[in-house]
Parts: C-alpha cells; structure tokens; sequence
C-alpha cells in the first residue's frame, strides 16, 4: 500500500512539474464558477454545462501540454505558429457562417472561431520580433510590429466581428506597451483614437462604409438605449435590470428572472456575467473579479521574474489581455460601452475561446520554467 502511495504520489509530481499550481488553482476555480453559471444560465439544462465542461478538458490538456514545451522550442517556432494561425482566418472568409458574419468553421458537432487563435498567436509573434532587436523599438521595428498587428486585425474586420477585432488589436498594443515603445507615440496614438471615437459618437454617417447597420445602430443606441428600449436599446436595459435586481447578495443560485424567464438575451454567452450578478449579487461579482485580478496579477509577476524579452512580453501580454476581455465584457453589459460581442473569460459559454485562453497560461507557465532553469 504505501509502495502504490508513493508511486502515486511521483507521477502527479511529474504530471505536474510544470505547472504554475496557483494560477491552476485560480483557473479551476474559475472554470467551476463558469460551469455553474451556464448551469443557471442555461435554465438548469445538463447539455450545455457538459460540452462546455468537454470545452475545458481539452483546454486543460492544451495548457498541461504547452506548459511541458520548452521554451526556446515555443520561441523558434513562434513564426511557423502565427502563419499557421492566418490560413484559418482566410479560410473562414470562403466557408464560414455566423449570425452577423462569417465568424466560425463548422467541424463536426462544434464550431471553431479561427480569430481566437490569433489572441495569442501575435503577441508571441510580436515578442519574437522584438526578441531580436534591442528595446525600446526604434522605427523601423516598431513599423514592422504594426504591419504584422495589421494582417489579423484586417482579416478579423471583413468577418465582421467588431469586437474580436477590437481584442486582437489590444494584445497586439500590449506588446507595444511592454516593449518600452516611446510616449510619443503613445500621446499621437491617443489623439487618433480620441478623434476617430468622437466621430463615430458625433458623426456617425462617416462609419457606414465599413461598419454594418446593426453595428452603427449598436453605437447609436450606447448613448441612449432608452430611446429605442423594445429593440436596438433591449439588449443594455435587460443586463442593467439584471444586475441591479441582484442587489448585495443576490436572488440565489438559478433563481434569477432575467435568463429564466429569457428577457435576458445570450444569456449563456456575452451577457453570462449578468446571470452571476443577478444570481450572486455583488458580492459574488466581487469574488470573481479578485479571481481574474489574481490571474492578471500572477502574469504580470512571471513577466516581472522573466529573463528574457520574449518571455516577459509573453507572459505579461496574456495577463493584460485578461484584463482587457474582463474590462470590455463588463463595461458592455453595464452600458458603459457599446455591445460588441465580447465574452467574458471562462465564464461565457465557447470553446475556441476557453480553449485558446487556457493555452495560453500553458504557455505563460513554460516561460516561467524557463526563468528557473528547469528548461531551456
């Protein structure tokens, strides 16, 4: 008995010797909460909870195999990767489908969303240019940088997905950001995008060449869904009711109104963090924002402890872009900003996005492995 004990206890040493067991532990935790919300979300049906929960297996089975990669393997092998991740987005533009846009790739049962992929696989991209000139970027490098964001943001705007879109260039800036790019730029890309947003809030015929009409009605109606609160408006009302009925502690577990009684649209995916809040109030809203607060704090604290440009960039890209998929998703469901379809990590239902995020803290944790020596 105690020779199968010990035996036991050195395979789940090996299994996980790579792993980062306070970011699993964080993540874990996460993931139950997301499978109970669909739970409640979902109005108790089993279905969606398992093929989510499948979701996560495959996730977990991504992150423990990257987590197992060296590093200078993941490094060389960044270009290859991102050129691998652009054939699906061109793909997508011929044989895809979705409500708004050509946005997945039916395989089976289940639909792959090829954009996810380039959440992670630029940022790597960026960090292995960098990697090889010395920081902060002069001009000519941070040229290159910008041509290489612009290829997946463009494919991802003629699918139509605002909001991807919108992500994928955030990592993309994150990168910049890390890499000490100059305040200079920072102030005129600043000034660009305060221009372009007061255009689209103050002049928004100007946006109907490449925007959708529901889209710009989206943008019409941020600023006062009451003034059409049946239709273009009904989707922000119905998540600020929901989250205001929640109240401190909530109606209770599948108790909310909101999805049940379906005034709450995409309850199971962009408005899932809705349900927790009229469910478990604000104080289970505050629990789970310290869960992602934890997360983002962990990649940060990698990047700060790695040795190497690549792996800081890396790592601290995949936090600050849990911070942007939090910040985006919860200013949208509270009216803050416009509804562009951005779902809340491992708390939405969707399986590209889980199991693109998932990787990614695989990855983070090879780059840590590498910072103590374990591997090259």
């Amino acid at each position: 008995m105690k020779y199968l004990l010990r035996l036991l206890r050195d395979l789940l040493e090996r299994f996980a010797r790579s792993l980062d067991l306070p970011l699993l532990a964080a993540l874990a935790v996460l993931m139950g909460v997301g499978l109970a919300t669909q739970y409640s979300a979902s109005g108790e049906s089993l279905r969606g909870v398992a093929m989510q929960g499948a979701f996560f297996g495959v996730g977990l089975v991504a992150l423990w195999a990257a987590s197992r990669a060296p590093a200078r393997l993941l490094k060389q092998a960044t270009p290859a990767l991102f050129l691998l991740s652009l054939i699906p987005m061109v793909l997508v533009l011929f044989i895809g489908g979705g409500k708004y846009g050509n946005h997945w790739i039916k395989l089976g049962f289940f639909n792959v969303q090829p954009s996810e992929l380039c959440k992670l696989s630029l940022p790597m991209m960026l960090a292995w240019q960098f990697d090889r000139h010395a920081l902060p970027p002069r001009f000519g490098v941070l040229l290159k940088a910008l041509v290489i964001i612009s290829v997946p943001v463009g494919l991802t705007l003629l699918q139509h997905d605002l909001g991807t879109a919108v992500l994928v260039l955030a990592t993309g800036i994150f990168v910049l950001f890390l890499a000490g790019t100059s305040w200079w730029w920072w102030g005129a890309a600043g000034a660009l995008g305060s221009g372009g947003f007061a255009l689209a809030m103050f002049a928004p015929i100007t946006w109907f060449s490449f925007l959708r009409p529901y889209q710009v009605n989206r943008i019409l109606t941020f600023r006062n869904p009451e003034n059409d609160p049946m239709g273009a408006g009904w989707n922000i009302l119905q998540s600020q009711i929901a989250i205001g009925g929640g109240g401190l502690t909530g109606k209770g577990w599948g108790q909310g109104t909101q999805s049940h009684l379906n005034y709450l649209p995409e309850h199971t995916t962009d408005f899932a963090f809705s349900v927790l809040a009229e469910d478990f109030g604000w104080l289970g809203v505050a629990c789970v924002l310290a869960l992602y607060l934890f997360l983002i704090a962990r990649c940060l604290w990698i990047a700060a402890d790695a040795r190497d440009p690549y792996s800081r960039l890396v790592a601290g890209t995949v936090g600050l872009s849990m911070f942007a998929y939090v910040l985006v998703n919860g200013a949208m469901i509270s009216g803050l900003l416009p509804v562009v379809g951005v779902p809340m990590p491992l708390l939405s239902y969707g399986g590209t996005s889980a199991v693109t995020l998932l990787l990614g803290f695989g990855v983070v944790m090879a780059l840590k492995q590498k910072r103590h020596g374990q591997r090259g």
